[in-house]
């Protein structure tokens, strides 16, 4: 949009004005932000009303992206750029005496997801408004979310995350629409005069969705969309002094945390009530808006696909059924057809834990009219697919089974596409995961490979390589990351390659001047900056990453006097408050860390960083400034990965097993370029065919691994007899479950020859040109265009 410096200013000053009654010198830095945002939310209200119009009269097909988490990171920088005013404001606020990066750290960061999950989700709202795609996310507006961590004594503590404290600036309260979420109570069907059945529900615990709506805004196209955010309060028209304390708290935990502690029967039941709420809240609005501007609901799959982000919303596809059969009176073939023909399911994960199941006792005194829609998707599957593939086939992968709801099951089941995220993750689905499925549904399963939004991790987070991209080969890939491709032209270009070297010295001063302030650390500019950010899982293998820390501090102490090329070894990370073992990886690293910084021996040539509480905004200063990205997980365990492609479009050089979305990176930069390591998928499903992996012989026949391993327990690193003993044993007692001592040597190997080659600076800025200029190939925006040409079949501008 259009708005000039002069404008810019009087508009600012008049809001400051409007909203806080003084002069600008009278204000913080956070009532400059809520002022501003403010200001750029009127700015862009024409956009969004607009957007919304136009879809409705179109009859645009509306796609509803439906997730447990969304991870955005701050709002201000990207609307501005989105709305093409980063400059205007940022010279209209010098102008007035005041600093745009200044102001905009007084954001929180929305505390609405944890990992890579919530952010591609983000990543993929950016991408459907930047492509002028009718996109729409659904999710829960969590009061705390996750949680903020702490390190004390080295442990994690988790503390609330008070981010709505002073309100969130983007959001807007719908309450005119509202629903009513029904749990519990009981619940029967009523025979009808014309031979329907009606369900009858008494003595439910009703509880009131309220929408918060945060405008999505495109890449300079003027379109915003919508991400919906659902709050639990209690229901209307009651007489709330007849509710206890008990039972308003009960509704307030609904939305209070993400991902609350599962490890007991209460901590199921509020998962399981977070996951209806905001799927039947959403899907209750879906169907609300399609009956207010259509007639009839034979035309809703024509009009709306719903996409399930991972197994999460799964409850999206009964609640559907429950919907167009009990207030629309649709058959159930009509009702099962057209919800399979609406919905699509992304699996991310192969881990059995995370596919989802319920007790069905739980399932069912929760959700009763959804437990008998989902025995009945069962007693259908299984009539119709037994004479097919026979009972045991379809035994296994049937809804309801071992006294579970098989969520995962369902999703297959209730959908009309499954995708993985990498090719390799989608071969592991069809041939182990899923497989029976795949054999049932073989058409349904394809691969959508995951993707980021470099208008985030490049143009935002790093604006020295943006610029210094814009010098060489112009600004269309700020729109079409592909061009990024012709940055090859400039391989042997020693100046271009020098400036790419000055970018990351930039960022990793940057970096240095965060670690100083909030650890009192300080660490080198000309070191490597090696670098594992990302979710605490034991199959990530951060403790592979230990073990080199430890193996270069012995080799320091061993040999103090010889060369040795400086290493910061940086983490962020959270670990699920009830993961044990993920804990004591978090107070092993901070162990380390304490023994290696504070060592004269070993100086200014070994450090480690741990910065607490990692979210965007510190991937936003870390991820520029990383020489070396650490994907290190057990191949055939992580889906895709998307840390990995921020990295590499940022220039850093990945340590990679081959898999997940490691084997495309390692395609597409060339392996020559990378550094790939470790057991395969196929050599690591051998060792499970045969059942003879041997931890304890990986441990005896390597001195200098046994050296590593022994040091968690024999007193070497101090403060860790309890942590140190339990991953200890986690190795040579039960095993090794993810084969950190298989893949150790080559691990190593790959360590050593990093140092070796980050001693010629020209070789190595030319393979992290290299990185940079594959990187397009991972944007957010055509895997988004692939999902709407394959899955969601919905037009959108083309990017070329």
């Amino acid at each position: 949009m259009t708005v000039t410096c002069a404008q810019f200013k009087r508009d600012f000053l008049a809001e400051i004005k409007t909203l806080y009654a003084t002069t600008l010198n009278d204000t913080s830095p956070l009532d400059q932000l809520i002022a501003l945002g403010h200001l750029v939310r009127r700015y862009d209200g024409p956009n969004w009303a607009k957007t919304a119009r136009a879809y409705q009269t179109q009859h645009r097909k509306q796609v509803y992206y439906f997730s447990i988490e969304f991870l955005p990171g701050r709002l201000l920088m990207a609307n501005l750029l989105n709305l093409n005013l980063v400059t205007t404001v940022r010279h209209g606020l010098k102008e007035l005496g005041l600093d745009l990066d200044q102001i905009r750290q007084a954001e929180p960061d929305p505390a609405l997801g944890n990992g890579g999950l919530g952010r591609l989700a983000a990543c993929y709202l950016d991408a459907m408004a930047s492509l002028d795609i009718a996109g729409n996310g659904n999710g829960i507006r969590y009061r705390y979310g996750l949680f903020k961590q702490l390190f004390i004594n080295g442990y994690q503590v988790e503390m609330p995350d008070d981010w709505l404290r002073n309100g969130n600036v983007w959001e807007t309260r719908r309450e005119n629409k509202s629903c009513i979420v029904r749990f519990g109570g009981h619940v029967w069907l009523q025979p009808q005069a014309n031979g329907t059945l009606k369900p009858q529900y008494r003595d439910t615990d009703d509880v009131l969705a309220v929408p918060y709506d945060v405008g999505i805004v495109g890449y300079h196209n003027s379109v915003t969309n919508t991400l919906r955010l659902w709050s639990a309060e209690l229901p209307p028209n009651a007489d709330h002094t007849y509710y206890s304390q008990a039972q308003r708290d009960q509704i307030d935990d609904i939305t209070k945390v993400l991902y609350p502690d599962d490890s007991n029967s209460a901590g199921q039941a509020l998962r399981l009530r977070q996951e209806y709420f905001f799927t039947s809240a959403g899907v209750q609005s879906i169907v609300r808006h399609f009956c207010a501007h259509h007639h009839g609901m034979r035309t809703f799959a024509k009009q709306v696909a719903i996409h399930i982000n991972d197994t999460h919303p799964t409850l999206v596809i009964p609640e559907l059924m429950r919907l167009l059969m009990d207030e629309h009176h649709c058959s159930w073939d009509l009702a099962w057809a057209l919800t399979r023909q609406v919905m699509s399911y992304t699996n991310h994960t192969i881990l059995q834990e995370a596919l989802e199941t319920w007790p069905v006792a739980l399932f069912q005194g929760l959700l009763p009219r959804i437990y008998q829609i989902v025995a009945e998707i069962d007693r259908r599957y299984r009539a119709q697919k037994t004479p097919v593939f026979g009972a045991a086939l379809v035994d296994q992968t049937a809804p309801l089974g071992n006294g579970q709801v098989r969520m995962a099951y369902l999703a297959v089941i209730g959908s009309h596409s499954v995708n993985g995220v990498a090719p390799l993750h989608t071969e592991l689905l069809k041939k182990d995961v899923l497989h029976g499925l795949y054999q049932v549904y073989p058409e349904r399963f394809n691969n959508k490979t995951n993707g980021i939004t470099l208008r985030r991790w490049v143009q935002l987070a790093n604006p020295p390589l943006a610029r210094t991209l814009d010098a060489r080969i112009g600004n269309l890939w700020r729109r079409n990351p592909r061009l990024l491709k012709t940055l090859l032209a400039y391989q042997y270009d020693q100046g271009f390659l020098t400036e790419l070297s000055q970018v990351k010295l930039a960022n990793k001063q940057a970096l240095a001047a965060l670690v100083a302030q909030r650890l009192g650390l300080q660490i080198r500019t000309d070191a490597i900056y090696d670098v594992q950010v990302k979710r605490l899982h034991a199959y990530k293998r951060q403790l592979l990453h230990v073990f080199e820390i430890l193996r270069e501090y012995f080799q320091i102490k061993d040999q103090p006097t010889a060369p040795f090329v400086p290493r910061v070894h940086i983490f962020g990370a959270k670990a699920a408050p009830s993961y044990h073992y993920a804990k004591a990886i978090i107070k092993l690293i901070n162990a380390v860390a304490n023994l290696v910084n504070h060592d004269p021996v070993v100086g200014s040539r070994l450090k480690v960083v741990f910065i607490p509480n990692y979210g965007v905004s510190l991937a936003e200063v870390i991820i520029p400034a990383a020489d070396v990205s650490e994907q290190i997980s057990t191949a055939s365990k992580e889906a895709s990965g998307t840390s990995n492609m921020k990295l590499m479009a940022n220039g850093a050089l990945a340590l990679a097993t081959y898999d997940g979305a490691n084997v495309d990176i390692i395609q597409a930069a060339g392996a020559k370029n990378e550094y790939p390591f470790g057991l395969t998928v196929a050599e690591v499903y051998r060792y499970y065919q045969r059942g003879d992996y041997r931890a304890r012989d990986f441990y005896r026949g390597n001195p200098e691994l046994k050296r590593i391993v022994d040091s968690l327990v024999d007193g070497t690193i101090p403060g860790i007899s309890t942590e140190g003993r339990e991953i200890y044993d986690s190795l040579l007692r039960y095993n090794d479950e993810f084969f950190v001592l298989a893949d150790y040597a080559s691990y190593v190997a790959q360590q050593r020859q990093i140092s070796q080659d980050y001693q010629d600076q020209t070789a190595w800025q030319r393979r992290a040109l290299a990185n940079i200029a594959a990187s397009g190939a991972f944007g957010a925006d055509l895997a988004v265009a692939r999902y709407a040409d394959d899955i969601w079949q919905v037009p959108h501008d083309r990017l070329d």
